[in-house]
């Protein structure tokens, strides 16, 4: 499988890119817009599930963004993470009216779908992955994909919309 590593680089601001969906939720919106923005949202509820410090949950969850948003951009290409970064984009799929929003915005509208293979792959695709939104003109945070580069999570891109 060869990845494609898109020829227009631009930069991004995950936390940005986060916030910037709240206008589009439409589901339990008292909820979650409890006056904080969403990146604080997420970063509480990453904090409240797991035991790191602040900022090791800002850099899961930027990574995550990045992937989530690259994911649903580039449905042709074949991303995955590892378990660390997951954590980040299990986060946001949990936060269902966050992410549906997200979906709204980046994906068409049409949700994208989270299809998890059993098997870790070791083939590389969590680097791959970092290079492809590097190129992507995302500003990746090399120590979080190369802890898990050789152990992969990817999810079945046969699954209509999934990532």
């Amino acid at each position: 499988m060869t990845t494609v590593i898109p020829t227009q680089v631009r930069t991004r601001d995950p936390r940005a890119i986060l916030n910037s969906v709240q206008p589009h939720i439409r589901h339990l919106t008292i909820n979650v817009a409890d006056g904080g923005t969403l990146w604080e949202r997420e970063i509480a509820l990453l904090l409240r599930d797991n035991t790191m410090v602040r900022n090791m949950a800002e850099r899961i969850l930027a990574n995550a963004v990045m992937y989530t948003i690259a994911a649903m951009e580039h449905p042709d290409v074949h991303l995955g993470v590892g378990k660390l970064v997951d954590i980040g984009v299990h986060q946001l799929i949990l936060d269902t009216p966050v992410y549906f929003a997200l979906c709204d915005v980046y994906n068409g509208g049409r949700y994208k779908h989270h299809a998890p293979f059993i098997q870790r792959r070791s083939d590389g695709l969590c680097l791959r992955t970092a290079d492809f939104l590097r190129a992507d003109g995302w500003d990746v945070d090399d120590e979080l994909w190369a802890i898990d580069g050789a152990n992969c999570s990817p999810c079945d891109n046969k699954v209509p919309d999934s990532h």
